[in-house]
């Protein structure tokens, strides 16, 4: 069996991960990793049975005690970068959720695992549908190219906007030439209004208690609006991409950024 630890096990995401990871048989969950909770055994305070693995806060201590061959972060902006390190030091596989990291980190990321034949899944959303909304707003855009992305999530979200919005404007990017928006004369009564500006196209950041994860991308043209979206309702919508990236990151070398690079092979 494929040996898992769960890094930021305690955390609302960490909690589903866990969950999932022991709802598979071919997985054997043998680490959990947070800040919170040591020492309290991770099946019962996630899904009220024990499963014998306690919440410890070392991570480098606990690869090497499980000689586990994969990683699943979900932590925090402030931690990601210190937890890499660790799974490339130990020469372990990871599949990150955890955004914020910045394209000279993916970059520095993917020299390092490539030197080292490690796989790294760094994805913005396992949701399966939201990987399809994305691709469904790529194509959209070759032919409507005024577009705006509106992502909403939960007021505990520490980063904006999210990396889904984030992921989402640079495929736009890369399917339609930059389209400058709105009059020129444009001014905002209120500063941040209009959202950021991101090649052209506007991002706007919701957060609000009762939301879990959810985009729009809204496209305009002569007579037409187009509106693309996608709602996770709960946290379970990303539990079938996680567990598909754990069990394909070890046949990789170096940084798949992107779900959908999974989906597509």
């Amino acid at each position: 069996m494929l040996k898992v630890i769960v890094a930021g096990a305690a955390g609302r995401m960490g909690r589903e991960v866990v969950k999932a990871v022991l709802g598979e048989s071919d997985l054997s969950l043998v680490g959990a990793v947070d800040i919170n909770n040591h020492g309290e055994d991770i099946g019962l305070l996630t899904a009220g049975k024990p499963c014998g693995v306690p919440v410890t806060g070392n991570l480098g201590r606990v690869i090497e005690e499980t000689r586990a061959e994969v990683v699943v972060d979900f932590t925090t902006p402030d931690s990601i970068r210190s937890n890499l390190n660790t799974v490339l030091t130990h020469h372990v596989h990871a599949v990150v959720g955890t955004t914020s990291l910045s394209e000279e980190d993916i970059a520095n990321i993917n020299r390092m695992a490539g030197e080292a034949g490690i796989g790294i899944i760094i994805a913005p959303n396992f949701a399966i549908g939201a990987v399809l909304m994305m691709k469904f707003a790529t194509e959209a855009a070759r032919y409507l190219p005024n577009v705006e992305i509106i992502e909403l999530h939960h007021d505990l979200k520490l980063d904006a906007p999210s990396g889904t919005a984030i992921k989402t404007a640079e495929l736009i990017k890369g399917s339609r030439e930059t389209c400058r928006q709105g009059h020129p004369d444009e001014q905002e009564k209120f500063r941040g209004v209009r959202g950021g500006e991101y090649d052209g196209m506007r991002i706007h950041s919701v957060r609000l208690p009762g939301l879990t994860a959810h985009q729009e991308v809204i496209f305009g043209g002569l007579g037409q609006t187009l509106t693309i979206r996608h709602d996770s309702i709960s946290r379970e919508s990303f539990m079938p991409g996680v567990i598909l990236a754990v069990r394909r990151v070890a046949e990789l070398k170096g940084v798949t950024y992107g779900l959908e690079k999974l989906l597509t092979e």
